[in-house]
């Protein structure tokens, strides 16, 4: 007789946990949801003499569903960039996306998307939720030893090659996320004082209005436009990008632009907007740990 009805409180007690654990893995809140509520009903099948420990099973069968997804979204060539510039114009997302975004980050989101898919898997069990390998490697079909080399390896392109020492870094980023907490206030005063004199913004035409200048220069232009990214400041956050402290914008964590920042004397002296596909495609892109 199947026992999930013994098991109800506790997997109410773990589906918060199962659904950061699906995130990690997907990017997806109603994938997240699907892979939980799939577990669920595969826990509703099944006899009691099969889950001995219930935490762990959980934790077994929502991975292998999301690594059934990941690898069915790798076959169909999903396209993970190039969405409508649109979507900057959309609401940041219901509470609980946001929740789960935070609980992830925005930018490892973004790095996560571009690992294989057991890769990934290997790497937010890991590093994320603390299991160990000898229980990672049956979800992976790898030994221990192959799925902490998987881990090892993911860990290697979320970290990323910063190409300046680590002092010039961490200089960059709190410039960097000076700029972007101005931009998400719409603060005049405070982009000017981030911005250097002669600051240049380049952007590709199909994320202006039409008839915006491409090239801005000065100060005072680069302030102005700017400022008026208002709530699509939202979407954005610090990362690596090539090596150097940039921005991915991803509005419910699918990566639409990248920002490359310029930074000198603790001012931003430019940037430019890339929303080519193929652009993006090709830059190396971490997340700051």
């Amino acid at each position: 007789m199947a026992g999930a009805d013994v098991w109800v409180a506790e997997f109410e007690a773990e589906r918060g946990r199962l659904r950061r654990l699906a995130y990690g893995m997907l990017g997806s809140v109603a994938e997240a949801e699907d892979a939980v509520q799939d577990a669920w009903l595969r826990l509703e099948r099944a006899e009691a003499a099969q889950v001995r420990n219930l935490t762990a099973w959980l934790h077994t069968v929502v991975s292998r569903l999301c690594l059934d997804r990941l690898r069915a979204r790798k076959a169909h060539a999903e396209e993970p960039v190039g969405l409508a510039v649109a979507a900057l114009d959309g609401e940041p997302g219901p509470e609980q996306e946001v929740e789960l975004l935070d609980s992830v980050g925005r930018a490892l989101l973004v790095v996560l998307d571009r690992l294989g898919p057991a890769e990934r898997v290997a790497f937010v069990l890991h590093d994320l939720f603390a299991l160990p390998f000898e229980q990672i490697a049956p979800i992976v079909d790898r030994s221990p030893v192959a799925a902490k080399k998987l881990a090892s390896r993911a860990r290697q392109r979320v970290r990323g090659n910063p190409v300046v020492p680590p002092a010039e870094v961490a200089e960059q980023r709190r410039v960097v996320e000076a700029f972007l907490a101005a931009a998400r206030g719409g603060r005049l005063d405070a982009l000017l004082e981030l911005l250097a004199p002669d600051v240049v913004r380049r952007a590709e035409p199909a994320v202006l209005p039409a008839g915006a200048p491409v090239v801005l220069r000065g100060a005072e232009a680069v302030a102005r436009a700017t400022a008026v990214l208002g709530r699509r400041g939202g979407f954005a956050a610090a990362a690596l990008v090539d090596g150097r402290v940039g921005v991915v914008v991803a509005p419910h964590g699918r990566l639409l632009l990248v920002l490359l920042v310029s930074v000198a004397g603790g001012r931003v002296t430019g940037y430019e907007v890339v929303a080519d596909p193929a652009r993006i495609a090709a830059l190396e892109l971490a997340a700051l740990c």
